[in-house]
């Protein structure tokens, strides 16, 4: 009985995650493959920061000692950045062995290429833990939802956001403070740029709309904001309302192709992202048989990464990582009638007759529906504005008809140039 041999590119804490999950957890493997799975060699930066009690184990700062053990079926890429990781991969795909990935913005980049290239190679590719850490995200969308045609997903996806607009809202902090309190518990890097301004949640959704629907969006065309501009009078504000502030991915395929925005968004009680806080992340799927899928988690961390990765070890021995394109999903109205917040006190802000007013709350917001063309055009006229877009009902009363006399008034004052 041959064993399985593997090797790891990186090992910080999703590699040692790995690691020690393989081996605690040898005899369950052993059990569903049928095989030991070993762990050949290891990459690391500095071998002398790094101790191994297996002496077996190859450990190396050198990729070529590692792509020519002469026994490797399996790679495993945990490295930050799209460089080196992705010439690893595809040198690993060559020597014939399968790999799995947890390198979102990699993946986001060069993942169809990997992809077509592991298919020429006839290996396959696993890459669950690029997306919600230990949510098997990847693989509902891949193996369990087949016959149905994916509607659209949301998602909160990113903890370290996710943590920030929690602490600012239940411990009343400001920005910069609960960054710090992210920061002392190892939730946010010493640079939370790639977090807090939504690039690690936009590589995300750029790897889910792959799965879902079979290609990207124009990232140049995706709405992408971080939670840096969130101030907490804002949120105590929302709070009074039942709203809370949520950093947002959502995904959905219309008739001008693939819509995605990555934004902070207001969400009421009725929505599944509602009650999602802290470091948790969650999935919001849509589905026309199937009806609405929460997945809901840990969306980072040591385990919960290498649960991921070792899941698609499974998957992969069991045949089951091929790619393959969805069918055409359903096509949806362009451009759909959203409901927006508009955070002003101005008594003579003009709104286009393109949004329809809902009602106005004291004077403190506007609450609007219409589509995010008609917003943009706002605010290219009242460039300093805050909106956000709501999602969920609001069932609490305050939005009532009655509030909208001043609004019509607000209507007869000259059109500002752009709108």
């Amino acid at each position: 009985m041959a064993d399985i041999h593997v090797a790891l590119l990186g090992f910080g804490t999703v590699g040692k995650g790995v690691y020690e999950t393989i081996k605690v957890h040898q005899a369950r493997l052993k059990a569903i493959l049928g095989k030991n799975v070993k762990v050949a060699g290891i990459l690391v930066r500095n071998v002398e920061k790094h101790q191994l009690q297996d002496e077996d184990v190859l450990l190396t700062s050198n990729f070529e000692d590692i792509i020519n053990l002469p026994k490797l079926d399996v790679v495993i890429e945990a490295i930050v950045g799209r460089e080196p990781g992705f010439s690893y991969l595809k040198k690993s795909i060559e020597r014939g062995c399968h790999i799995i990935t947890a390198n979102k913005e990699m993946f986001a980049y060069h993942g169809n290429e990997l992809l077509d290239h592991a298919s020429r190679y006839k290996v396959a590719v696993g890459f669950e833990a690029t997306v919600a850490g230990g949510i098997p995200a990847i693989q509902t969308l891949r193996t369990l939802l087949n016959v149905n045609k994916v509607e659209k997903i949301e998602g909160i996806v990113n903890g370290t956001s996710n943590y920030i607009l929690s602490k600012m809202r239940e411990d009343g902090l400001a920005f910069q403070k609960a960054l710090q309190t992210a920061q002392e518990k190892g939730y946010a890097e010493a640079d939370p740029t790639n977090d807090v301004e939504g690039y690690d949640a936009f590589y995300k959704a750029m790897v889910l709309s792959q799965i879902a629907f079979g290609e990207q969006p124009e990232w140049q065309r995706v709405t992408r904001k971080g939670i840096s501009g969130v101030s907490h009078s804002q949120i105590r504000l929302f709070s009074e309302w039942g709203l809370r502030v949520k950093h947002v991915i959502s995904l959905e395929k219309g008739a001008r192709g693939i819509s995605c925005s990555v934004k902070p968004v207001l969400v009421g009680p009725s929505h599944p992202l509602y009650s999602v806080e802290g470091v948790q992340n969650a999935i919001s799927i849509d589905a026309d048989i199937v009806g609405n899928i929460i997945l809901q988690g840990p969306g980072a961390g040591k385990f919960p990464t290498a649960s991921a990765i070792v899941e698609d070890l499974i998957q992969l021995n069991a045949g089951q990582g091929c790619y393959f394109e969805r069918e055409e999903t359903i096509r949806f109205k362009k451009d759909p009638q959203l409901n927006w917040v508009i955070l002003s006190k101005q008594t003579n802000l003009f709104i286009p007759e393109s949004l329809e007013v809902i009602g106005r709350l004291e004077d403190k917001a506007l609450f609007v529906k219409g589509k995010e063309k008609d917003i943009d055009k706002l605010l290219e006229v009242y460039p300093g504005l805050k909106i956000y877009e709501l999602y969920g009902q609001i069932n609490n009363g305050f939005l009532q008809k009655t509030q909208l006399s001043s609004v019509s008034l607000e209507r007869k004052v000259a059109v500002p140039k752009g709108i």
